[in-house]
């Protein structure tokens, strides 16, 4: 069971992100002060396009703080490396990497009941952020994508709570696995194991439809 500590804890809202207007809340602030936990996320959170972040199955992204140290060397003098919230998550810890943490795991932190839905799924402005062509590519290929979570009960959170590890319901679903055939190419052959995922309430709405789709694709 995980037992671990909230080092930091992060807030965002849109800001520019590139020349042609587009916006983004990748960028975080740390917040010492309590904030309360909404089913829809962090108040005073926001996100820039709800079509591809927020709602329940991604109320609250964690990134775990092992990881700095492998993108630090992959891109040595990195600035925004130098501080949690590089991949704009909302939670930054240790003790939760993908290999750790499983599919419906549920925590208490804070006055906060949290469910793990599923892993991070890259897109192309980790790529802009970073300022490297690569990151995505980097992400899928090493599955150190972090992690989100539904809210089931709300409550105040504070960096410094600790976070401690109610349930286990999914012992066989590490995240890294499930990264691995919902977005790392490992789906071949799969069939009945993707069928399963389709049918999990844990999982975030939008796998479960990949891994249907993924599953119909595969030879019967």
């Amino acid at each position: 069971m995980i037992e671990t500590i909230l080092d930091n804890l992060l807030i965002g809202t849109p800001k520019p992100f590139r020349e042609d207007g587009e916006m983004s809340a990748i960028a975080k602030q740390l917040v010492a002060y309590p904030v309360q936990l909404g089913l829809l996320g962090l108040e005073g959170n926001q996100v820039a396009d709800p079509l591809h972040h927020g709602g329940r199955d991604k109320a609250v992204h964690l990134y775990p703080v092992e990881h700095y140290a492998f993108w630090a060397d992959k891109y040595p003098g990195l600035e925004i490396l130098t501080r949690p919230g590089a991949f704009g998550e909302n939670l930054s810890c240790t003790g939760m990497t993908e290999d750790k943490l499983c599919l419906g795991d549920i925590f208490r932190i804070g006055d906060a009941l949290i469910e793990c839905s599923h892993a991070r799924q890259p897109c192309w402005k980790l790529n802009h952020h970073f300022g490297h062509a690569d990151v995505l590519k980097t992400v899928i290929k090493t599955t150190k994508s972090g992690s989100y979570f539904r809210v089931l009960e709300p409550g105040k959170i504070r960096a410094g709570d600790t976070i401690i590890q109610q349930e286990r319901v999914h012992p066989d679903w590490p995240l890294q696995r499930l990264f691995g055939l919902i977005i790392g190419g490992k789906h071949k052959g799969q069939r009945p194991e993707l069928r399963k995922l389709s049918d999990m309430p844990a999982l975030a709405e939008t796998w479960r439809k990949r891994a249907a789709q993924l599953a119909e694709s595969q030879p019967i």
